[in-house]
């Protein structure tokens, strides 16, 4: 079964959320690294994650959250 989601990211946002997402994967993947404990990796990886979630939903042009609220940007209201 295939599920085509609705686009609900305008463009400028989508490409904020690539950028921003890909430097706080990449800051996490650094502060990873040089992480000492376990107790530091903790945060270490949720940033990490965090960015990849903004990288996925910008390149996507669907936010789950966006969706889940019912939150369409009016930008984008004829579209759908």
């Amino acid at each position: 079964m295939s599920t085509r989601w609705s686009i609900n990211i305008t463009p400028i946002e989508r490409a904020a959320r690539v950028v921003l997402g890909s430097l706080t994967a990449l800051v996490g993947l650094v502060l990873l690294t040089r992480a000492t404990s376990a107790l530091a990796v903790t945060p270490d990886v949720l940033l990490v994650l965090a960015g990849l979630d903004l990288v996925v939903t910008g390149a996507l042009g669907h936010c789950p959250l966006y969706s889940r609220l019912g939150h369409v940007p009016t930008s984008l209201t004829g579209r759908m």
